[in-house]
């Protein structure tokens, strides 16, 4: 039983991706990182190399891994119990986005800890498009509106805490398979949705962001509901997305238009090392 860590995309995912996508709504972020990894090179996120490890139990299956690009905090995927402590020996304590009780166990082995975020994870159920739609309508995002989505991703990150340092590569991949969405209202941008690349019968709605100017007005819902069914009439089997538990207006919008909740994840930060 070990833990085996390396910073090659193609390797992790030779070990880990099958086991990976029997669980593909859990392992969600862990199949869409590695995923990007292995497609735009090991610097995707950010300037240092990433980390990515795997544990094997007593049966030589996968039963646990990790995904680390700095400057975002380490990733935790489905991870069998007895992996957490080896993992807090290796790793120096830090932070830690894992579900909620692999999270609180890997904080039983720090000083202390703080929770930064509460997280959802949401299944479509039953898709119900918001009634009455606000005004408007739906187009894809093209090349031309990359300055409109540059922005409007980096006012995202910025509000969300997150280090936005990958924006540009995000905003480019996705305009190319058609991964963005514009609410336009009399011709105007609104409002926007993202759904990340089906893997395993998977894809998750994100970024779904609406201008200050702009919110309260029900674009949001008619955005996410948009993109949602056209994942869903695309093929894909699950279709995802993360609420932050701290804003109760997004996610009542997400279960007015028929997101159910699956799981919660945390991300705890260590504190008095």
């Amino acid at each position: 039983m070990t833990w085996t860590f390396t910073d090659d995309a193609d390797a992790f995912l030779d070990a880990t991706g099958a086991w990976l996508a029997t669980r593909p709504a859990e392992n969600t972020l862990v199949l869409t990182v590695t995923a990007a990894l292995r497609r735009d090179g090991r610097h995707a996120y950010g300037e240092d190399d990433p980390v990515l490890g795997w544990w094997r139990g007593a049966d030589g299956e996968v039963a646990g891994t990790l995904v680390h690009t700095p400057p975002y905090p380490p990733l935790l995927g489905a991870t069998a119990e007895e992996a957490i402590a080896p993992l807090a020996r290796a790793l120096a304590p830090t932070s830690i986005n894992a579900d909620r009780a692999t999270a609180q166990a890997m904080a039983a082995h720090w000083p202390g800890h703080r929770v930064d975020q509460r997280q959802r994870l949401h299944r479509l159920g039953t898709l119900v498009p918001p009634s009455p739609a606000p005004a408007g309508r739906p187009r894809t995002a093209t090349a031309a509106d990359r300055q409109l989505l540059l922005d409007w991703h980096l006012s995202f990150a910025g509000e969300a805490g997150q280090p936005g340092t990958h924006v540009e590569r995000l905003v480019d991949d996705r305009t190319a398979y058609g991964g963005l969405t514009l609410w336009e209202d009399a011709g105007v941008p609104v409002s926007m949705a993202g759904v990340s690349r089906e893997i395993a019968g998977a894809v998750r709605v994100t970024t779904v962001y609406t201008p200050s100017g702009y919110r309260g007005r029900g674009y949001a819902a008619a955005v996410t509901a948009e993109v949602s069914r056209a994942a869903r009439e695309a093929g894909a089997q699950e279709v995802l997305l993360f609420t932050d538990l701290a804003n109760p207006t997004s996610n009542g919008v997400y279960r007015r238009i028929g997101y159910e909740a699956v799981a919660d994840r945390l991300l705890l930060s260590a504190v008095g090392v």
